[in-house]
């Protein structure tokens, strides 16, 4: 039943309470949230919506949580929660309808919500206060890295009730299915171990309280060199590959780190081109993370490399191990596989271009990029 699910995502928690609903015939609620800044990239809009496309075959009702209030708390945008709304929000929906139809997802079953709508009733924030009830403060303060900030590091109050929303916002929009990148895991671990104390608004099947479920994409790794001191780190075994990931992921702030669904064709070949993607080496290389996750996993596509006779002629990967032993054994290039990699991604991102190509949405990119530049 969740096999495909379970294919394109890093985990599930709570996979009984989901079948037990979906057994169940009950009407499921899923939700996943963005801050809105800057350019969204591929690693927000494909991957998140791949999986939004395998919840729709099950009957599940999916949800886009436009956060402005959030991103405002962040200084997303410069902090300016007008610009945010007027512009960002507009630009990121767009932004998100292109991913799903990149992915084939169905546009007009996607409810759009944005964080000013549930602020403006009182029992959202009754809600929030009967979440930090629950929660003690060393735990918000360790939970700050759903934010992008470091544990420990010193930020202002309002920061601090950003994971308390973020854990109301599931319960107020009653939330069965939590969904995020796996940056986002430590919020969704408060609501499930809340939801049985809060007094409001909380998730009920057969008039008892359950759980939220928890589903987490894999982070795509941002396409620059890891940083040294990291990789020095992995080699001496003081820290695991496994928990590094959110440290390696795309990000906005780092533009050649990062395919953005606007993206044209010379600028995906460009960052491409110059990705860390060291021959033979595997571990933490951006490039074969991509055709794993990406190319192979989530888009089920093959990927045909294309060369000369003399470098062994053109060949057809159909999986991704196949792939990755010819990497290894050094059969394959990674200037040939760049050069694949770019195109199967320009094919991807075709869709996409086609309707992000519109005059009021690259209206809405212009001051977006007026706006983060300055």
């Amino acid at each position: 039943m969740l096999n495909r699910l379970k294919e394109i995502t890093e985990e599930i928690i709570g996979e009984e309470t989901l079948i037990k609903l979906i057994k169940n015939n009950q009407s499921i609620n899923h939700y996943i949230g963005f801050e809105i800044s800057g350019k969204p990239h591929i690693g927000s809009a494909v991957m998140s919506m791949a999986v939004i496309k395998e919840l729709q075959s099950l009957g599940v009702n999916c949800k886009v949580f436009l956060a402005d209030w959030h991103s405002w708390i962040n200084n997303k945008l410069g902090g300016d929660l007008e610009f945010i709304r007027e512009v960002g929000i507009p630009f990121f929906k767009a932004n998100m309808i292109a991913g799903a139809k990149v992915v084939g997802a169905d546009v007009d079953k996607i409810e759009f919500v944005t964080g000013s709508e549930i602020a403006q009733d009182m029992m959202y924030w009754a809600t929030v206060v009967d979440v930090s009830k629950n929660t003690t403060l060393s735990r918000i303060q360790r939970s700050i890295s759903i934010m992008g900030r470091k544990e420990g590091e010193s930020v202002d109050f309002a920061k601090l009730i950003y994971p308390p929303m973020q854990v109301a916002d599931i319960f107020f929009m009653n939330i069965n299915i939590a969904h995020a990148g796996m940056d986002q895991r430590k919020a969704h671990v408060i609501a499930i171990d809340v939801a049985d104390k809060i007094k409001f608004n909380n998730l009920k099947l057969d008039d008892k309280k359950i759980k939220p479920i928890a589903i987490h994409h894999h982070l795509l790794m941002g396409l620059t060199p890891p940083n040294p001191e990291l990789l020095k780190k992995i080699e001496q075994n003081e820290i695991e590959i496994a928990n590094v990931g959110t440290d390696l992921k795309m990000s906005k702030s780092k533009p050649d780190s990062a395919i953005f669904m606007t993206d044209t064709e010379d600028e995906v070949n460009r960052k491409i081109n110059k990705a860390y993607c060291p021959e033979g080496v595997v571990q933490l290389n951006p490039i074969l993370d991509w055709v794993e996750h990406l190319i192979f996993n989530v888009m089920n596509f093959t990927l045909k490399v294309e060369r000369p006779e003399k470098w062994g002629g053109d060949v057809e990967y159909f999986d991704y191990q196949t792939l990755q032993n010819d990497f290894i054994e050094k059969k394959l290039h990674p200037a040939d596989l760049k050069k694949a990699v770019a195109k199967t991604l320009n094919q991807i991102l075709d869709p996409a271009r086609e309707y992000l190509n519109q005059d009021e949405i690259k209206q809405w990119r212009k001051q977006i990029e007026e706006k983060v530049s300055r």
